[in-house]
Parts: C-alpha cells; structure tokens; sequence
C-alpha cells in the first residue's frame, strides 16, 4: 500500500554547464535551493565529488553553509561526505559549527565511496583502503564527538558535542544497508545511478534493522533522476545533456554539461544501451503525467519513505521549471 504525504528532496551537485563559471553554479545552486524550500521540497543535499570539471560541490561542507545561510527552513546536508577520504574528527568539527550556526537544519549523510577515479582517491588520502575498512568504526567515532558525554575524552570536538546533527547512511549496494540496519540510522540508496541492488539493499535494511537511540524505525530515502517539461518531447530532448554526461562517466571523458539537441538516433540508440539502461533506470523523462506515474510506481513497489531528486539539466531557468513540476506531482500524489 502506497504511503501518503512522501516526503521529496533535493540532491544537488553543483553542475557545472558549458560555458558557465563555479562561482555562477553556486549561485544557481542558492536560487533554486530558495524556490525548494518555497515549493515544499524537505532537504537540500550536496555531494562531494573530485576531479570532475563539471561538478562543483567538491568542498561540500563550505557549500552546505554557504546554501544553509541564504536559505530559512528547508534541511541542507551531505550527499554525502566520502568518510573514507576525511578525518572523523574533523567532519564532526566541521558539521558540528554548521549544526551550531542552523540549528535543526544540518544533515550529515556518510558514505564510503571516493567519489571520484582511484588515482585521485590517492591523492586525497593514501591511506585511504584503510579508512574504507574502518568505516563503521568512524562512524562510531564521529557519534562519539557529537556526544555531550564526550566532555571528559582525550580527543573533543567541542563544537560538536551536544549538537543535534542526525546521521544517514548511504549506499549503492548490499554493504551499507547491513551496516545502516546495525546501527539502527536512516539509509539512503544511490538508485539514481546504481540502481540494481536497489531491492535486494532494501529488503536487507528492513528485516536486519535494530532500533536505536536515534532511530525506532526504519526510514529510507531513494535517489531518483527527474527530468520534467511541458510535454514529453520536450523532455526527452533536455534530457540529450544528461545522455551525454553519462556518456563520459562511462567513457572517462568528463566535460562541462553540454547544451541539448534533437534527439538524433545515435543518441536514441546509445539510451538504448544496457550499460545505459542498467545506470538510468530510474531516471524519469516527460511531461507531469509521465513523470508522474513513474513516481508512483516507484514509490509503490519500494514503499521508500521518502523521495530525493537528483537532476542534470542544462539551463538554470529549465531546471527550475522541471523542480516545480516534481513538486506539484508529489503535492498530489
């Protein structure tokens, strides 16, 4: 049974569009996290990526303040921090400001990807495959910082503790949802890319799940790619600039999101391609009435708590129109 009111949300990368400057990115990044917030949307998150000329949101938790000070209610949080490539300690010092400067505001959702090429992932930290392995533990240790019964440790965040942060685990395979459901904290699937472990990660989630002081009950969150315009067509064609882009993660070849075109049938064909297909099958294309029985079908057969959007659309004034399109869908849904 379908449940009512779903929640929906904002996952953000700062995409950089041919043409275009970081500095204008983070600016379309505040406006359209303000009209979010207007529009009824829960959370505005930011992912960390490295190494990608067309995504922005590399140091995520300066955006976050930056996106959390221009804004008055909606939740701005992680997309999340790559653990792997950070100090526990410094990540609750960090978030633990943020959480002091917006109360009741900041999320902290954790994952242990890189988030960017093995090569680059060195570069960040060259102990990096051991903090992979550590994660849990990390976890733990940041919890530990924002305890206030941190207060006689030898190693404080002293900006952290007692600050209300809540913690989400993501993931894009089986991993993170044994270790979410252990943990008894919210877990967030990465469908919007690595969709086929989706059920198999839910399922594991929901039947392991232990309570706990910050959790009494499961809650899931599910990334999905959201394109919507007036009429399908239309869709279809300024969803060309994320073919595109996907293209070159499969390739490598990472360039600055590109302007739409006609749908050719090369392009036609190359969204026919499984590897395609397998990474964007949940990637909902079309007017407010595809798009919107997408969405409910999706939320039906996961029974998710709550929706969150990722979407890669060339021209800010596009995009915007797409985000209030979503709203009205899940308004009445």
């Amino acid at each position: 049974m379908q449940q009512k009111n779903i929640p929906f949300s904002i996952l953000e990368l700062a995409t950089i569009s041919l043409g275009t400057t970081p500095g204008k990115t983070f600016k379309n990044s505040l406006d359209l996290a303000q009209k979010a917030e207007d529009l009824g949307y829960k959370r505005f998150w930011l992912a960390e990526h490295h190494n990608m000329i067309s995504i922005a949101s590399s140091a995520t938790s300066v955006l976050i303040g930056y996106i959390a000070g221009g804004t008055k209610k909606i939740s701005v949080g992680s997309g999340g921090i790559m653990l792997p490539n950070h100090s526990p300690l410094i990540v609750a010092e960090q978030f633990g400001t943020l959480g002091s400067l917006y109360p009741n505001r900041i999320d902290l959702g954790l994952g242990r990807a890189p988030g960017t090429d093995q090569v680059t992932a060195h570069a960040i930290r060259s102990d990096r495959m051991q903090a992979v392995h550590k994660f849990p533990d990390e976890i733990e240790e940041i919890q530990k910082y924002f305890s206030a019964k941190n207060s006689e440790g030898n190693v404080r965040a002293g900006v952290a503790e007692g600050v209300d942060v809540p913690i989400y685990i993501l993931g894009s395979s089986t991993d993170s949802a044994h270790l979410a459901a252990k943990k008894g904290l919210p877990y967030v699937f990465a469908s919007h890319f690595a969709p086929t472990q989706l059920f198999e990660a839910l399922s594991i989630y929901y039947n392991n799940f232990q309570p706990s002081k910050f959790l009494q009950k499961p809650y899931t969150i599910a990334c999905i790619n959201v394109i919507a315009a007036e009429t399908d067509n239309e869709a279809k064609i300024i969803s060309t600039s994320l073919i595109r882009m996907m293209l070159g993660v499969l390739t490598g070849k990472i360039d600055y999101l590109q302007p739409p075109t006609e749908m050719t049938p090369d392009l036609q064909e190359l969204s026919k391609n499984p590897a395609f297909e397998r990474m964007l099958k949940y990637s909902f294309v079309g007017s407010k009435e595809t798009v919107k029985h997408q969405t409910e079908d999706f939320i039906e057969k996961t029974g998710v708590n709550e929706i969150m959007v990722a979407s890669h659309i060339f021209d800010h004034e596009t995009r915007l129109n797409s985000f209030r399109i979503f709203s009205e869908i899940m308004q009445e849904l």
